[in-house]
């Protein structure tokens, strides 16, 4: 029954895929070059290794150089129209323009990155038979990838490697409902399948997540070093 329902969950999440991906190639085409210039405000948190905020819990900030250019540019929009709740990330995301958008998903999709380099075509590390369990409960691989590094959809995050306390912040914020209030996020895949799981079992997720080989960074600004 396990892998029928994840059979037939990849089936239509395929078929969302085909109209997101149509839908993209209407959207503006970024230029890394140009998105060097308008992430002076990024930099303050995505360009310190280790920095951590207070909202809505002390984490790390997300590792988003590396990170697929589709999946910035959704995020800053989801921040923007208020899907994505998040005081200061909404700020800056509707100081942005759908070019800057574009432009600054560019530049981090692009930013560190080692030509030559090469992420597992599998999982650097096998989980364990309660996590095992969990990932394939949530079909997580239908979406993100074997190795949670290359998802099926441009628009969707690379998560390998990702920091656990923000991916643990990030799924919680999933089972979030309503429109009012200061933390959650609105997404009509993300939120069913985060709220089968308890937050102990989220945890147990991100942690894993965080232990496998991936393209996400943090890379420095020269400022900052």
């Amino acid at each position: 029954m396990n892998n029928l329902m994840t059979t037939v969950f990849a089936f239509a999440v395929a078929s969302v895929t085909a109209f997101s991906t149509g839908a993209m190639a209407q959207e503006v085409k970024g230029n890394a070059k140009a998105g060097h210039a308008k992430v002076d405000m990024c930099i303050g948190c995505h360009g310190i290794a280790g920095y951590q905020t207070a909202f809505p819990e002390v984490h790390k900030v997300p590792k988003i150089s590396g990170q697929g250019a589709a999946y910035i540019s959704s995020a800053l929009n989801a921040y923007k129209t208020g899907a994505r709740k998040h005081p200061s990330m909404r700020g800056i995301a509707e100081s942005l323009t759908d070019q800057d958008i574009a432009d600054v998903a560019a530049y981090y999709a692009a930013d560190g990155a080692v030509q030559g380099a090469t992420v597992p075509e599998q999982p650097s590390k096998q989980p364990n038979e309660m996590v095992a369990a969990l990932l394939q409960k949530g079909a997580c691989v239908s979406c993100h990838g074997v190795n949670f590094a290359k998802p099926i959809d441009p628009s969707y995050p690379k998560i390998a490697g990702q920091h656990a306390d923000y991916l643990f912040v990030a799924l919680k914020s999933y089972k979030v409902e309503g429109t009012t209030g200061l933390v959650g996020r609105a997404n009509g895949v993300m939120g069913p399948i985060a709220k089968q799981f308890s937050n102990a079992e989220l945890k147990a997720i991100a942690s894993y997540l965080q232990s496998l080989d991936g393209d996400l960074k943090t890379v420095p600004e020269s400022r900052f070093r």
